[in-house]
């Protein structure tokens, strides 16, 4: 079985939980995974692993800038590996935004890094007004506003399809 390392980047915690998820569904495969956050990384030599996987959420339309830094160090090494990329959210709730081809961020990300990975995924992450701070709060309420999703200050929305990221680990585990 392969050696996996499959690293995160999370604004709210959400990425994490799919990246355990994630894991879970690997490991049960009978694979070894290394699931470590992106600032936790700086060591890791993703060449000394069979598979590499990257998970990022998006805050105000951008993945963090520790996943682009990493991506840029260790290019070489995921062009060489069977890879993965996952992005986490919200515009991904609706259908139609939910493939790399159709969600503009992932789009984007994927025109400035130097990576290619081999599969991609778009999952659409979960709403926690109560979790936000006030301006976070004040700001997403405004985009949800602006693009029609939910705006109560207490609502908790999971918009993950738990099976969609099932069938996504188990497909990259495929030899």
């Amino acid at each position: 079985m392969a050696r996996i390392l499959l690293i995160y980047s999370t604004t709210d915690g959400h990425t994490l939980t799919i990246g355990e998820r994630i894991k879970s569904v690997l490991e049960a495969d009978g694979h070894d995974v290394v699931l470590i956050a992106i600032q936790d990384a700086a060591d890791i030599d993703p060449g000394a692993f069979d598979r590499i996987m990257i998970g990022a959420s998006i805050r105000y339309g951008f993945h963090g800038k520790p996943v682009t830094a990493f991506i840029k160090r260790h290019a070489g090494a995921l062009e060489r590996l069977p890879s993965a990329f996952f992005s986490v959210n919200l515009v991904a709730r609706k259908p139609e935004k939910r493939q790399a081809t159709t969600n503009p961020y992932v789009k984007r990300f994927l025109r400035h890094i130097p990576w290619k990975p081999k599969s991609v995924a778009v999952f659409p992450g979960r709403l926690d007004y109560p979790r936000y701070k006030p301006m976070d709060r004040w700001i997403i309420r405004l985009i949800m506003t602006m693009t029609g999703g939910p705006t109560d200050p207490g609502a908790v929305v999971e918009f993950t399809d738990w099976s969609e990221v099932e069938a996504f680990a188990r497909e990259f585990a495929k030899p």
